[in-house]
Order: structure tokens, then C-alpha cells, then sequence
């Protein structure tokens, strides 16, 4: 169980109405700690109803997102990231920049072991775009290589 020292950053979990940003808001990510610092062991985020608007058009983007990352002292809170996410819903930018943006966010919050952020985007004008960034500390550099190059085969 944790104590209330380990639950201090944990500020929106558990409140009775939930205040949704308006626009990009990293300032709602949350963290608490890492009990099993010496396991090492990945943790996976599915948001299937991410979205974010065109920056030249307005018009919405919709993707799933998919975050997986390797824990060091920090852990990201679930309600935060969902919240996180949401404030993209009126964010205009690329598909790639949201990509890149969640995963340095998340690098910046948690200072993670390794880190990846996939963007499942629905096909606008018949191409879809799939953009993967990722991040590994200096002992998973070769994890960071091999994922980039295996993120998405000429198949999919």
C-alpha cells in the first residue's frame, strides 16, 4: 500500500469533477514513484481516442496512441496522461510534432530508462501516418536503435 508521502504529486486522481484544459497543457502530467526500481519492466498506455487539429486546415486529426516505456524513480499518473492527452484536442500541429511532443514531455517528467510514443493516425486524403519517436538513458541505446528500425515494417 502506499503511504501518503509517495501520493503527494497525485493531485487529480480521485477528485469529483475533472477539469479538462482547453489546450496543450503539460502542466497536468503527474508522477509518483517507482516501488519496483529494481525490476526492470515496461509499462504500456493505449489511448485510442487521441485527437488534435490540422495546423494549415483546422480540421480534426484522430489517432491511437500508444506509449511504452521502462521506468526508472518516476512513474507517469494515468489520469494525468489522459488529461494530457485531451489538451491536444484543440492543439493544432503535425501528426510527427505530436508524436515528438508527448514523447519529450514524458522523457522531461520521468526521466525514464527507455520511452516510446506511437501515433496510429486515421488516413486523411488516403494516407495514413504512423510516426514513432522514442528515447533510451546510455544503457538501452541499442533497445533505442532496434525499435526505430523495427517500428514499422514496409508490411503494415
Amino acid at each position: 500500500m502506499r503511504n501518503e508521502e509517495e501520493l503527494d504529486g497525485v493531485s487529480l486522481l480521485g477528485r469529483s469533477k475533472t477539469d479538462y484544459p482547453d489546450d496543450y497543457a503539460p502542466e497536468v502530467l503527474e508522477t509518483f514513484p517507482n516501488k519496483h526500481t529494481g525490476n526492470e519492466y515496461l509499462v504500456t498506455f493505449h489511448c485510442p481516442e487521441f485527437t488534435s487539429l490540422c495546423p494549415k486546415t483546422g480540421q480534426p486529426d484522430f489517432a491511437k496512441i500508444i506509449i511504452n516505456y521502462i521506468p526508472r524513480q518516476r512513474m507517469v499518473e494515468s489520469k494525468s496522461l489522459k488529461l494530457y492527452l485531451f489538451s491536444f484536442r484543440n492543439h493544432g500541429d503535425f501528426h510527427e510534432d505530436c508524436v515528438n511532443i508527448i514523447m519529450k514531455d514524458l522523457v522531461k517528467l520521468m526521466d525514464p530508462k527507455y520511452l516510446e510514443v506511437t501515433g496510429i493516425f486515421t488516413p486523411r486524403g488516403g494516407i495514413a501516418i504512423h510516426p514513432f519517436a522514442n528515447y533510451g538513458d546510455a544503457d538501452h541505446q541499442d533497445m533505442v536503435r532496434q525499435r526505430l528500425l523495427a517500428a514499422f515494417p514496409a508490411s503494415v
